[in-house]
């Protein structure tokens, strides 16, 4: 059954919401465990974004202590929402976070890093299909910034739940996934 991204959002929002806080840290750790599957840990610069507590987006957390272990470099953003765009500084010892005016944890200050320079990026959700396409808050944020990226910068989800079989409104400006992540499996388009 084809859903827009209209109720896609809604429909994610909610189930996101019904989710109790064991769940998500179990679930958020299943999708790290799972992460370490895949083909991805020989690069460099790997671009993370600290989750939104209050939407009750995927724990992060797990992630970034995979990436210290491995000693990659990790990328946080800083959104800008008059002209929707991200910045994008290297997460260090030193960097300050601080949550903005919607509750995203952010950078204060830190070394830029272009997004050029990104070779994996975690992308966060609210739903995806089996043809790797995803549907966000809408603001596309995301979008602007994976285009940006080279065209080899591996694109990674991450989601609580499974595919839908079809989202019906994609946009030509869409940027698919490569690979998305559930607690229970890896999708790979």
């Amino acid at each position: 059954m084809q859903k827009n991204k209209k109720e896609l959002r809604l429909h994610y929002k909610n189930l996101r919401a019904a989710l109790s806080l064991d769940d998500l840290e179990e679930k958020s750790l299943a999708i790290a465990n799972n992460l370490i599957k895949l083909p991805i840990w020989d690069k460099t610069y790997y671009h993370v974004f600290l989750p939104i507590e209050e939407q009750k987006e995927v724990n992060t957390e797990y992630i970034l202590h995979l990436l210290s272990g491995k000693d990659k470099e990790i990328v946080v953003s800083k959104s800008d929402f008059d002209t929707r765009g991200m910045t994008h500084f290297l997460l260090t010892d030193n960097t300050k976070i601080k949550k903005n005016e919607y509750n995203i944890p952010e950078p204060v200050n830190g070394l830029p890093v272009p997004s050029a320079t990104i070779d994996v990026v975690f992308v966060p959700l609210l739903a995806f299909d089996l043809s790797g396409n995803r549907v966000g808050y809408g603001k596309g944020f995301y979008d602007k910034f994976l285009a940006e990226c080279k065209p080899e910068t591996i694109k990674i989800g991450l989601s609580f739940f499974e595919a839908e079989t079809e989202i019906e409104d994609v946009f030509e400006s869409d940027v698919k996934l490569d690979y998305c992540v559930t607690p229970e499996k890896v999708y790979s388009f």
